[in-house]
């Protein structure tokens, strides 16, 4: 039998999967990743670190499953949309004001270059803008690469590559400079549908107005020349010393990487439904939920959307355009408000004595309140705006702040689990916020694929049923994001001739859950206070700058 691997990086870990050729995974092994946070917005990792966290779940996870080496037949990574800085070398640059080489990577959620940002989107008529929503975001590269050239200048100068995370372990992988068309697509302004028509996908006007032309004139040899679609092998495959840090056998097939939320919409976007006719992809929203969300939808028409990212030329399924909507805390919101609360070390004590997590407590303190009756209407005086990290989309806007309506003199387990409650709420409305905003555009979509930690929480899963009106799909494989990396080793390898058949073959639904009628009138008053809060606040921001109340 053939086996693929898929490796994924997130925010807080590392992981391997390894798969069988239909997709059923054999054995997995994570490993905690290190952050360091030297300053307010200021979230760094270590690509060393990582690369030895990689390692070391390649090896287990292969020892758990008895595979042979010669059995694995192709790997593909994944990884969040961090920056990478290294040497001629592959050697570490620090980009932290603490000036340790260790800390060499900006992570995605960094959000240090707000000023940078302001500056790049008042630059100009350029046409990166209108295939990002209108609006560069913080959490993407440029504003990070001009913040490194201006706050630290030597770093800028040693530096002889600049990475996206994926990119950055498909090189440590292959020593292949091979960048990805997702993350070049997607995070670094370049424009894929110009370089597929035979133009340069980079736009030089652009980088040289914004602060960024030594770029330009170097080629754009720091940033990227080599630059293909996923699921395409990267160089001669793997090379000698990774394999023999991983186990495996040098040449191993290794596929064009993929940003981590994209990687779960390969691994959900493409199966077989009950009741759609093949191919109607723009019906399905693959939701990736983690410490943020993302929302992916694909089209065979190019459609700009403002507020939501993209249009990305075959940034996910090849072929295809994608348009990207987000939230830039999900998972990360729920836990600081469980956190941050009065009754938090109770309610994580009295988890503990039941055996449970604290959110399966708290989901059976809500059940408790409910007493069977309709749990959502819990939240009918509490209200949340949950802009705690900005606005990813669609309002674009990474200055928002969070918001609470309706706070008590309490801070009990109960006033605990209600907030929570209403910050799942919260997260949901966002997420029927950008799905009007694309179907606005053109989209149909009436059904989500879901993957990743939040919807592994049943009150999460049916609050954005009842609050969506769609159906909430899970995939068999509930590891969905290793799932569709290891898609594209198995691209890589020729097992499967095109990314689109292995999304076919590799992948099936299971549970599905379908939205409560009976929600529809509650959600609807509770959606309306959502938007409020937003008007509200923009309200209070012009009453305090002295400019009077907005009409």
């Amino acid at each position: 039998m053939s086996y693929f691997i898929g490796i994924d990086v997130g925010t807080g870990s590392a992981r391997a999967g390894l798969f069988t050729a239909e997709g059923a995974l054999v054995a997995h092994h994570s490993r905690e990743i290190r952050v360091w946070r030297p300053a307010p917005d200021f979230v760094e990792q270590s690509s060393e670190d990582i690369w030895s966290a990689v390692v070391e779940c390649v090896r287990a996870a292969l020892e758990k499953s008895g595979v042979r080496p010669e059995e694995v037949a192709g790997l593909g990574f994944d990884a969040t949309c961090s920056l990478v800085a290294v040497d001629a070398d592959g050697r570490p640059v620090t980009v932290s004001p603490d000036g340790r080489d260790e800390q060499n990577i900006i992570v995605w959620m960094d959000h240090r270059a707000l000023l940078e940002t302001d500056r790049v989107n008042a630059a100009g008529d350029f046409p990166v803008y209108e295939f990002v929503g209108g609006k560069i975001s913080p959490e993407m590269q440029t504003p990070k690469l001009l913040w490194l050239k201006t706050h630290l200048p030597e770093s800028w100068s040693r530096a002889r590559y600049f990475f996206d995370l994926p990119d950055y372990l498909t090189y440590r992988a292959t020593g292949s400079t091979v960048r990805s068309m997702c993350s070049m697509a997607c995070k670094w302004t370049y424009l894929a549908h110009e370089a597929d028509a035979g133009k340069s996908g980079w736009c030089a006007p652009f980088l040289e107005t914004i602060g960024l032309g030594d770029l330009v004139a170097e080629g754009y040899s720091r940033i990227g020349t080599d630059i293909r679609p996923i699921g395409q092998t990267v160089g001669e495959g793997l090379g000698s010393q990774a394999a023999a840090e991983f186990g495996l056998v040098p040449g191993t097939p290794v596929g064009v990487s993929i940003i981590d939320a994209h990687a779960g919409g390969v691994g959900m976007i493409g199966m077989k439904l009950p009741g759609e006719a093949e191919g109607e992809l723009d019906r399905r929203l693959a939701l990736i939920g983690g410490t943020s969300s993302c929302h992916m939808v694909v089209s065979r028409s190019k459609r700009p959307i403002p507020g939501v990212w993209g249009p990305y030329w075959s940034a996910m399924v090849p072929g295809y355009w994608l348009n990207e909507g987000g939230q830039s805390a999900t998972g990360a919101l729920v836990d600081h408000v469980i956190s941050t609360h009065g009754a938090s070390v109770l309610a994580k004590e009295a988890a503990r004595e039941q055996g449970c997590s604290v959110y399966e407590f708290l989901n059976r303190r809500l059940d408790a309140l409910a007493e069977g009756g309709f749990l959502a209407s819990l939240t009918q005086e509490l209200h949340v705006c949950p802009y705690f990290h900005g606005n990813r989309s669609p309002r674009a806007n990474p200055h928002l702040l969070g918001m609470i309506s309706g706070l008590r003199l309490s801070a009990g387990i109960d006033d605990l689990a209600l907030l929570y409650l209403a910050t799942i709420q919260a997260i949901a409305y966002g997420t029927r916020h950008i799905i009007e905003t694309m179907n606005d555009a053109g989209y149909r979509i009436d059904t989500l694929l879901c993957c990743g930690g939040g919807t592994k929480n049943p009150v999460f899963l049916q609050q954005h049923a009842d609050i969506t009106g769609c159906r909430l799909v899970l995939p068999a494989e509930a590891e969905a994001v290793l799932l569709g990396a290891a898609m594209l080793g198995a691209v890589a390898s020729g097992a499967c001739e095109s990314l689109e058949s292995a999304m076919g073959a590799m992948s099936r639904p299971g549970k599905i859950i379908e939205p409560d009628p009976r929600a529809t009138a509650y959600h609807a008053a509770k959606y309306k206070v959502f938007h409020r809060l937003y008007h509200d606040q923009l309200a209070y921001r012009s009453i305090m700058e002295g400019t009077g109340e907005p009409t």
